[in-house]
């Protein structure tokens, strides 16, 4: 399927405006994807992503979550330090109101909110589970999405569509008392969670820009998420 791609600029309820990387089929598309970026900005490889989705049949939307601090941001993945200061300036609320301003874009694409997904990937994956307590979503993906534990656990009563959730094994920054702690509370809220752990992947096993990809991870990763979409509906 042919896609084209495009940047916008979408006005924030905070009065900001926020960039964002669109992908979609020539043809329109029938669903819609947010794609939350990483660290590292909407790089090439958040970019790829959107693009995927597109090939699949979504409008895809990657929005600039860093446009507050650092518009246009691409930082290096050998270089965490350089996203510390961008990442340090995100807060709850702004990170609601830019969910907002990227679902109502989707919204006004006439596509139905059963039809809306959410992907996100690191910090990316946290804010995938927090536009999916936020918003009417068809489901949500999230990848190793840190920050969720402890202060982002209530969230799991508001879960508003059935939700995939990665984790890697090897991953340091993430260990088992926290993902095991989002998979309890996503449970005793009676949440429709799914909960996958590779073990032999690291974090970030899903970019093959980073030394931690896992390409065996990654490819049943994406294989798992086509089939959740399709399962709810979405595809």
């Amino acid at each position: 399927m042919s896609s084209s791609t495009e940047r916008i600029a979408l006005d924030v309820a905070d009065g900001t405006t926020m960039s964002a990387y669109v992908a979609r089929p020539r043809s329109g598309g029938a669903a819609g994807m947010m794609v939350f970026q990483e660290a590292f900005g909407v790089n090439a490889h958040i970019r790829s992503i959107a693009d995927r989705f597109a090939e699949l049949g979504f409008v895809a939307i990657a929005p600039e979550l860093f446009h507050r601090t650092g518009p246009g941001f691409e930082g290096s993945y050998t270089d965490f330090e350089g996203a510390r200061e961008h990442m340090a300036g995100l807060r709850p609320e702004g990170l609601n109101a830019d969910i907002d301003a990227t679902y109502a874009w989707l919204r006004t694409r006439g596509l139905d909110a059963r039809r809306i997904g959410a992907i996100g990937f690191c910090m990316g994956g946290r804010v995938a589970y927090m536009a999916n307590a936020r918003a009417e979503l068809g489901g949500a993906v999230s990848f190793y999405g840190g920050g969720i534990v402890p202060d982002l656990l209530g969230l799991a009563t508001a879960q508003s569509g059935p939700i995939l959730m990665f984790w890697g094994g090897l991953d340091g920054h993430i260990g088992p008392d926290q993902y095991r702690a989002v998979s309890d509370a996503l449970t005793a809220a009676k949440a429709n969670h799914e909960q996958v752990i590779f073990s032999q992947a690291d974090h970030g096993f899903f970019c093959d820009a980073r030394a931690s990809y896992n390409a065996i991870a990654a490819r049943q990763a994406w294989a798992l998420v086509k089939e959740f979409l399709a399962a709810y509906g979405l595809q």
